[in-house]
């Protein structure tokens, strides 16, 4: 009893416990999503507070023991940190999950597989007949449509969304055997036992039910296919096989079907047509039933396959279908079932009853080339993915086998386990390549998709564990540098995204890097950290070469590299790099060939405090070296005329400098820096000044209303173009009409996507994806003959949001505001191409903003030769960098998120991230698809043109029109005298059949004169318009007895008095009738004149 009561203890302890764990670890999931939250809403968090990784998997490791699992803990924490917000479960921190979207991140990590068949998808056609099922399918890729026919009758037409487009019900008593899409005459035609059917699909009401017979058949029809002529027009050819063994070719034209329609008010009528009307021929090729029939355009001939031993498989034109010459033939023990035609590997792949697929040259017929072993039964359908090189074979046993056609291997085996071996038979099966998914009949349609298709589109990318601190670009290899927090750097080959080699803390064990810089020729590079150490590394080999060594009395953070700068060497085997540190000192480091430790030359003098105090340029002057080593830019000091006051009171943010650009070139010898609080400072070393050539004013004083970093400076850039590149300015803009082909988005089908449109003049600005390669990136030092060049211009990235172009004089061209799809965002990151063409731009969202500068920079600098062309979102949390490849036409993002993303620089189409398991590819137009944590499409901005004019339409009622009323009324109502009553009028005649539309002004009235200050605000705001006609008063209709006397005396009096006099009293007694008296309407129009005023003036 003892030893059971202990045991009950024991448990009930370890429960209780168990439970103690849980509720401490809800707390630690709240406090890391709020500060994750924070974090995504700028809030400052005190780096002792942050809870990293470490500090996660040591509280994790306190609650629950080691038995936790590494790599449990890492997943949990990533799906934290990017949707803080997300539900989570504590069963997912020991790697088990509630749901299969859980699980999928975890699966893809242990599986590789070709199809993910937990993510299978299933369509039930609605208003199918009991027991049917789906005979027969074809993808049509040009439309990116599904035409589905089933085998009692039923046709339907399918979306790119799988959704229903049309359908009909073919009341036929035979069965439906194949189906096909006429692309000339845009018609879907089916085969029945007996008869072809013709259907329409695009049409509306009524008609969609209508469709077309072509019977009678000499034997039972098994497959059709229709054959894509380009030469033809109007006209289709269609084959079809039966069980006689008989190829027959029909040819059909629209003048068939289009102009046999009924042009009557009841509902149209199936038409059956003669099958003898009709032009066609007939051939036995096979001595068995026509399984599957085939036109092959790549290789201009037919293919056609049946059960037949000897006449397995006969390939060959069209023309022999007329004749009796010789086809090529090909035998295969037992027939085939089914076959298909690889472009790329130019090899026809059979199947059948023997189980074996073969592999057989098109001009190859007495043996194949290959043969591919594994089923168990008879192989019913085989479809390629050309993409992939892969062959998808089916079995009866619905067995689905992936083979690799290049290596002839197995890759991936998988099987439909619903229902038994004799329920849902699969009938057919297509890959749709548009979206990487293989589709199969039964009594209902299935789809698989690829695996990389649900990697791209459900799992989070990641590159590092980590985020992202540097990311850099060699072109000289082609290679792409990334390190992350935790001090890890991995080095990736652009073109197949493959990591090459890693380097673990290299700066020794937890010390983080948190810059780098790769030189010109791309053979070293150099790495700072934390601590303010430099190491300079072969490219190539990963192998440390030099260090900088940390000082003794250098205290935490305060030596912390923000940026380093290769500079262009005076000797071979020496290396000079800048470097910008945490408080904003910059200084010049040297490494020489037979040293192996770095040495620091000198630091740029502190100039904020002497250009705080009003001075606008400061005189420098070179200081001697007394080593008598020359670098690229000299040290220096200020020339000050009295001391620098020093300021009690401290600024209400930091004034060190945040980030600095150089230009090295011949005629400029530059240092280009922008400060925390907005003052930006540019070293002159030809000049031996330093300038400040932007302070704001507000800067300097504290408003406790106002953020004290909007005038921060995130990033900056100089634009220079050489004269090399500004001769070439004979091409097209980076989005013209011959590059940009936004048609390919799905959006664009839908029309909610925005295409570009450059407006400007041909070889105003030249092309920035196409001609000759320049060194990438802020610009690199070289030399360069300045003759025809144009000053360089400055831009800025603010925090907030606006982005700045300047020139070194201090004048503001362009202040914009990037467009997003949200409100201003802070920038962080800049990048411009070799010529200073393209600029793009990152923001604390995750946006890329692609502008046009290239006729910009041009002067006079037009504003509106500044656009913007693209902007898309392409991560969820802040970008820390980006680059532009001009070769491959790429963009590279690296974010906190822990992702460094491949991007089309031309749409703004995702192409993937360093790290997946499939490769790149970059030349290749992959599909449109997002990633997980982006749902929002790109926008291209269009610009419309100056020459289009927007009409407003306006809808106008319908009114009553007297005129057709007249044409169409009772002539008893039209001789009445007295004008007819509204009820007889109604019941007269058809009211609503002489309505029409109102007979507008082409012109409308002109206007003149607007806002008359003497009428008054309300009155003297209304338009005043000028009335062309009439223009007296004789032609008002004024009213009255005073308007009656006038208009007598206007009537226009005849020589002959008879007739002058016989038309007063009737012109009288018509205004008697139909005016009414007392209203006088032309003084409204016109002013009274008094009469004395028409005397004085006689």
């Amino acid at each position: 009893m003892d030893t059971r009561d202990d045991k009950h203890f024991a448990l009930a302890l370890q429960i209780s416990t168990f439970r103690t764990a849980l509720k401490g670890f809800e707390k630690l999931v709240q406090h890391t999503a709020a500060q994750k939250r924070d974090e995504k809403l700028g809030l400052f968090i005190q780096r002792e507070d942050v809870i990293d990784y470490d500090k996660f998997y040591t509280a994790v490791q306190e609650l629950f023991g080691p038995e936790v699992k590494t790599q449990d803990v890492k997943s949990f924490y990533r799906k934290l940190c990017n949707n803080p917000d997300a539900s989570m479960d504590w069963c997912e921190i020991f790697g088990y999950f509630s749901s299969e979207e859980d699980a999928l991140a975890s699966q893809m990590d242990e599986e590789n597989l070709v199809f993910l068949v937990s993510r299978k998808q299933r369509v039930v056609i609605s208003g199918s007949r009991r027991r049917d099922v789906i005979k027969c399918m074809v993808k049509v890729p040009q439309l990116d449509l599904l035409i589905a026919a089933s085998q009692k009758g039923s046709i339907t037409v399918f979306n790119n969304q799988m959704k229903v487009q049309n359908s009909t019900n073919v009341t036929d008593t035979s069965w439906i055997t194949g189906c096909d899409y006429l692309s000339q005459l845009k018609r879907v035609v089916a085969t029945t036992e007996r008869t072809i059917i013709v259907w329409d699909y695009k049409a509306q009401g009524n008609n969609q039910e209508n469709y077309y017979v072509i019977k009678p058949m000499d034997h039972c029809l098994l497959c059709v296919c229709a054959v894509a002529l380009p030469d033809q027009l109007c006209r289709d050819d269609i084959l079809l096989g039966d069980d006689g063994g008989f190829v027959t070719r029909y040819t059909v034209n629209s003048d068939d079907f289009g102009l046999k329609q009924a042009k009557t008010k009841k509902k149209l009528q199936n038409q059956v047509l003669d099958s003898k009307n009709f032009k066609s021929v007939k051939r036995k090729l096979h001595n068995d039933w026509v399984m599957k029939i085939r036109y092959i355009p790549a290789l201009n001939c037919f293919g056609s396959c049946s059960l037949d031993s000897v006449h397995s498989l006969v390939l060959e034109i069209l023309k022999r279908l007329e004749d009796n010459l010789p086809v090529r033939e090909f035998s295969m023990p037992r027939g085939a079932n089914t076959f298909c035609y690889c472009i790329k590997a130019n090899v026809i792949i059979t199947g059948g009853d023997d189980k074996v697929l073969r592999l057989w040259h098109p001009n190859i017929s007495t043996k194949p080339v290959g043969k591919l072993v594994g089923h168990m039964f008879s192989i019913t359908e085989i479809v390629t993915n050309e993409k992939d090189q892969h062959v998808i074979s089916l079995s009866s046993a619905k067995v689905f086998r992936v083979w690799d056609i290049q290596t002839l291997s197995l890759l991936q085996v998988f099987h439909d386990s619903q229902g038994g071996p004799g329920d849902m038979q699969i009938y057919s099966m297509v890959y749709d390549s548009n979206h990487g998914m293989l589709i199969t009949g039964s009594s209902v349609m299935d789809m698989y998709p690829l695996t990389r298709m649900v990697q791209d589109t459900k799992q989070v990318p990641h590159t590092h564990e980590r985020e992202i601190n540097v990311m850099l670009y060699n072109k000289t290899f082609h290679q792409v540098l990334t390190i992350c927090s935790e001090s890890i750097i991995k080095v990736w080959e652009l073109e197949t995204g493959l990591q090459i080699y890693q380097i673990l803390d290299p700066h020794s064990f937890n010390v983080e890097l948190t810059a780098a810089a790769i030189d010109e020729t791309g053979l070293v590079f150099a790495t700072g950290a934390h601590n303010g150490t430099v190491k300079i590394w072969d490219f190539g080999s990963g192998q440390e070469m030099k260090v900088l060594p940390e000082g003794k009395d250098w205290k935490d953070e305060e030596h912390m590299l923000r940026r380093l700068v290769f500079l262009k060497p005076q000797e071979k085997h020496e290396y000079f790099v800048l470097a910008l540190e945490h408080n904003g000192k910059i200084k010049m480091i040297q490494g020489k060939e037979d040293d192996i430790c770095l040495a620091v030359l000198w630091e740029l003098p502190d100039v904020l405090p002497v250009l705080r105090d009003g001075k606008h340029t400061v005189p420098l002057k070179v200081a001697t070296d007394p080593r008598g080593m020359t670098s690229p830019f000299p040290n220096v000091e200020l020339i000050l005329e009295k001391s620098i006051s020093r300021h009690a009171k401290h600024p209400a943010v930091g004034i060190e400098v945040s980030c600095i650009d150089l230009l090295q070139v011949e005629g400029y010898n530059l240092i280009v820096a922008g400060t925390l609080n907005g003052v930006i400072i540019l070293w002159n070393f030809l000049m031996s000044t330093v300038t400040a050539v932007f302070r704001p004013e507000a800067s300097l004083t504290e408003d406790p209303d106002l953020d004290p970093r909007r005038f921060r400076i995130n990033d900056i850039l100089l634009l220079f173009r050489t004269p090399e590149c500004a001769r070439r300015s004979s091409q097209d803009s980076i989005c013209s009409s011959s590059h940009c082909d936004s048609s390919k988005s799905p959006q664009s089908s839908k029309g909610s996507k925005q295409s570009i449109h450059d407006n400007e003049p041909k070889g105003e600005q030249p092309n920035v994806m196409v001609g000759e390669q320049q060194p990438v990136g802020k610009k690199q030092p070289g030399g360069t003959n300045l003759s025809d060049s144009q000053p360089p211009i400055l831009v800025t990235a603010h925090e907030d949001g606006h982005l700045r172009l300047w020139t070194l004089e201090g004048r503001l061209l362009k202040d914009m505001l990037p467009f997003t799809k949200h409100s201003a965002i802070s920038l962080t990151s800049l990048y411009t191409d070799s010529c200073a063409r393209v600029l793009l731009a990152g923001n604390m969202e995750g946006h890329v903003i692609l502008c046009s500068i290239g006729s910009f920079l041009d002067p006079p600098h037009d504003e509106k030769k500044f656009k913007q062309l693209l902007s898309w979102r392409a991560h969820a949390l802040e970008i820390i960098q980006l680059i532009y490849v001009e070769d491959k036409q790429v963009v590279l993002t690296a974010s906190i998120d822990g992702s460094v993303r491949l991007w089309h620089a031309l749409n703004g189409h995702y192409c993937g991230y360093f790290g997946q398991r499939r490769n790149f590819e970059i030349s290749h137009t992959a599909d449109f698809i997002l990633p997980c944590d982006v749902n929002e499409h790109p926008i291209e901005i269009k610009e419309e043109s100056k020459f289009t004019e927007k009409k407003q339409k306006y809808e106008y009622p319908l009114i009553f029109d007297k005129e057709k009323w007249k044409k169409m009324s009772s002539m008893s109502l039209l001789f009445k005298r007295v004008p007819p009553k509204p009820f007889e009028v109604e019941r007269d005649f058809k009211f609503f059949k002489s309505l029409s539309s109102p007979k507008i002004r082409r012109y409308a009235l002109e206007g003149f004169l607007t806002e008359n200050r003497e009428a008054g605000i309300v009155f003297g705001s209304l338009p005043i318009y000028r009335v062309p006609s009439p223009t007296t008063l004789r032609f008002l209709p004024l009213i009255g007895s005073e308007v009656q006397r006038d208009s007598l005396d206007m009537i226009p009096g005849k020589k002959k008095g008879g007739h002058v006099q016989h038309e007063k009293p009737q012109r009288r007694r018509s205004l008697k009738r139909h005016l009414i008296p007392q209203i006088n309407l032309a003084s409204s129009f016109f002013p009274d004149i008094p009469k004395y005023e028409e005397e004085n003036q006689k």
